[in-house]
Formats: structure tokens, sequence, C-alpha cells
């Protein structure tokens, strides 16, 4: 920035100006410190057609980055599956682990520019918590971000997006995850 200010991500500002407190007074915390908070988002891109051909991965790898804005890591095989033409070592998907700024970032575009975009949404269910206060949900089209041109994709691909919170509880995380403006229908 011009004015030597560093940057500081929307959903950040609004955590820590606005949700905080609303989440303390919901649920009576006695300490700010468990008060629940986002930990981490890691994206998943499952490539099961590398197997017959590797370019595959390296296109995946880099729609991954350019969503993520940061370096994937190549998921690779651990065992040797004959069905599948599959062999130990293969690279078989890619993920990113997203935390601090990134991950509030994206979670910012997720809310407002991603989900919009997808085909017949109607919001997100609630029983995709896992019961320790974290949150599964999957893409169908990750041509559905804005950072991915669409006329330079060769295949269209799922992701799984995994969103990690410090709430012990799904009901806390789902209040958390709420007040960020997630869609949850029921």
């Amino acid at each position: 920035m011009a004015d030597g200010s560093a940057y500081v991500p929307r959903l950040k500002t609004l955590y820590a100006t606005q949700i905080r407190a609303a989440l303390k007074e919901e649920f009576g915390y006695k300490n700010d410190m468990q008060i629940p908070r986002l930990d981490k988002i890691v994206l998943n891109m499952g490539v099961g057609d590398a197997v017959s051909d590797s370019k595959k991965i390296k296109a995946a790898h880099d729609d991954l980055m350019m969503i993520a804005g940061q370096k994937p890591v190549i998921n690779k095989a651990k065992k040797s599956i004959a069905t599948f033409k599959l062999r130990d070592g293969m690279a078989i998907g890619t993920k990113v682990t997203l935390r601090q700024d990134r991950m509030y970032d994206f979670l910012d575009r997720l809310v407002m520019i991603a989900l919009p975009r997808v085909r017949d949404f109607r919001g997100l269910r609630g029983k995709h918590f896992d019961g320790r206060g974290n949150f599964a949900m999957g893409i169908k089209e990750h041509i559905v971000f804005p950072e991915i041109d669409y006329d330079k994709v060769d295949e269209i691909r799922g992701m799984d997006i995994i969103i990690t919170t410090t709430a012990s509880t799904d009901a806390e995380a789902r209040a958390l995850l709420s007040h960020f403006n997630m869609p949850f229908v029921n």
C-alpha cells in the first residue's frame, strides 16, 4: 500500500470487530480463548485420470494454484492397485492448506463470488459437519472461481473444501460460519 499500512482481509477485520463479540454473547464464554475461530482451509482436487495422462495432474495443479494463491502439493498413491492401473508413487491429486490472511481471502471469495455462481445452488446443508466443529463440502465445477479462465480449461474438475475451526461442537462451528455469511439452509 502507498501509505505504508498493511493489508488486512475484510473477513479477518469482521471477525475481530463483530463476530467474536457476537459468539461470546451467544454462547456465554467466560474466556476470550474459548471463542471459536477459523484454523485452516484445505482444498483438495483428486485427479483419477492422471493414471492414464500425466498432463492432467499438471493442469489441476496449476488451476488449484490460481484458486488458492499459493503452491499446492501433489498427492501420490501410497500403494499399488492393479484394477485401477495405479502404481505406488503415481501422482493422483493435489491439495493446498490455507492459513491466516489467505484463508480469510479464500473464504470471502468462496461465499461472495464462487457459491452464488454454482448452478442450481440452494444453500449448504448443515449435515456436513464432522461432530468436532469442522465443515466439509464439495464443488463439482472448479470454474466457478473467478481466477479460472473458462476458455483455457481443458477439463472441468471437482474439488473438496474442508474448513477447520477451533470450535468444540458443530453448533458453535455452524454459528461461526453463519456469521461469515455461509449460506446454510436447514
